[in-house]
């Protein structure tokens, strides 16, 4: 279970219910639905865009001085376009491979690939969301090395971090999107996300649909 952070009351709160959630872990559905009982509850929202003021226990490492790390709007809006998939009938799920190449990389529950993703490959949902949990703190970390010092808030963070968890922290490097970021041209940088919707050549209408979410979640804090 995770720690209890006075900070981040909601990520205790969803550390310690997500193993009695059985099939399907913390569905985006499911992150709303509590969401909105805590808000009618009165439990403060972490969910916000201000910087932690120092790195705080949590389910990820600390990401970015001053403490940035992915909030549940990054998971939330990782695991909506990533799915966790390719569920079987009895409950666990199954390597696929890419959509675009028909092959490599091979990938399975949140979208997570690796040496040991390959065809033939099962997993059950714990091994799916806890595959996740570790990358998504592994691209965090990544993501932050990149950003250096340059101000970000919390939004902009989740956003970055899901365009990398999807496209790699590479492209994410040479990209014109991290540049007009690190200058503070923040319109230009949201504007770039639409630029990657495309896999071998072709526009996906899923990789359009998230885009299109990051670029949104990206400017919900207007800059730092």
């Amino acid at each position: 279970m995770i720690g209890f952070n006075p900070l981040r009351p909601r990520a205790a709160i969803f550390g310690a219910v997500r193993p009695w959630l059985g099939k399907g872990g913390l569905t985006p559905a499911r992150i709303r639905e509590m969401n909105r009982v805590l808000d009618l509850a009165g439990v403060p929202d972490d969910r916000d865009d201000r910087p932690a003021p120092a790195p705080q226990a949590g389910p990820f490492p600390a990401a970015v001085s001053p403490g940035l790390r992915p909030s549940l709007r990054c998971v939330e809006i990782v695991q909506k376009f990533e799915g966790c998939a390719r569920e079987r009938r009895d409950g666990r799920f199954e390597a696929y491979p890419d959509p675009a190449s028909g092959g490599d990389p091979w990938t399975i529950g949140w979208g997570s690939t690796g040496p040991d993703v390959r065809p033939g490959t099962i997993w059950d949902q714990k091994q799916c969301d806890d595959r996740f949990v570790a990358h998504l703190g592994e691209f965090a970390g990544k993501v932050a090395k990149l950003l250096g010092d340059a101000p970000t808030t919390q939004s902009q963070f989740d956003a970055l971090v899901s365009f990398a968890y999807n496209l790699g922290p590479g492209n994410l490097a040479s990209s014109t999107l991290l540049r007009r970021h690190k200058a503070g041209d923040f319109a230009a940088a949201a504007a770039e996300f639409a630029k990657w919707n495309k896999a071998n050549k072709k526009v996906m209408a899923g990789l359009t649909r998230r885009r299109s979410a990051e670029a949104a979640l990206y400017l919900e804090a207007g800059g730092p």
